[in-house]
């Protein structure tokens, strides 16, 4: 499994050459190191941990600080765990940056949605409304029924739609296509919504599902020609 931390920077959308919209998330990837190497024998499993996102000496632990030294590299604001499977040759302190991913490559994308503060069941749960006619029932916004799953002594089922806290979880989106990607300046692009307000981190791994790459699309560039004679 490939991985890489990042951050997401919002949505725009880009043509390809047979003139189709792709609605896209923009991330933006600086080079993440290697801190550590888990390892069965010390570890119990394998694993890759990376860093993401420098941190001033002074406003970190002294074991960050001495934990990130091994690695030469200054602390990280940001620490994860990936499977060592293709990472796993790395060594400690190399940097991972965003070509380890390339267009057509399927990922799954993990980060903190939004937070909605408290919520009822009607916007929560999409639940419906109860009738509001002229002295019908005065359950308009209301859970509704709970314990009426037969002879269970009123007791509530786990997942029963009710009000609670919104968003503010971490979720992940799957089976998403990576459209382009572009090392130097620092940025993946990816097609459709990843979790996650503006300049939230987000993980890019390689997606669980059994197609791991589609066939990369074409965009159209908006590079000046070159003109004749240059």
């Amino acid at each position: 499994m490939k991985g890489i931390l990042g951050r997401k920077l919002g949505m725009t959308q880009v043509f390809t050459v047979d003139g189709k919209l792709i609605p896209v998330t923009v991330i933006e990837v600086e080079p993440n190191v290697v801190l550590q190497k888990k390892t069965k024998e010390n570890d119990g499993y394998e694993a890759v941990q990376l860093g993401y996102e420098d941190v001033k000496a002074s406003r970190a632990a002294k074991a960050a600080v001495g934990h990130c030294e091994k690695a030469n590299t200054a602390p990280k604001h940001y620490i994860r765990e990936f499977k060592a499977d293709e990472l796993y040759g790395l060594e400690v302190g190399a940097e991972v940056k965003a070509d380890i991913f390339a267009a057509g490559d399927i990922v799954d994308v993990t980060g903190t949605s939004k937070g909605k503060g408290y919520n009822g069941v009607i916007v929560r749960n999409n639940g419906h409304m109860g009738p509001k006619s002229h002295g019908g029932s005065k359950n308009v916004r209301h859970v509704g029924s709970l314990a009426t799953t037969g002879r269970n002594n009123g007791r509530i089922e786990k997942n029963t739609p009710m009000p609670g806290q919104e968003g503010g979880f971490t979720t992940t989106n799957q089976n998403l296509t990576v459209i382009k990607v572009n090392a130097e300046e620092g940025y993946i692009l990816i097609k459709g919504n990843v979790p996650g307000p503006r300049k939230g981190l987000v993980e890019i791994k390689t997606t669980v599902k059994p197609v791991k790459s589609v066939p990369a699309v074409e965009l159209v560039s908006y590079a000046p020609a070159a003109e004749e004679g240059e």
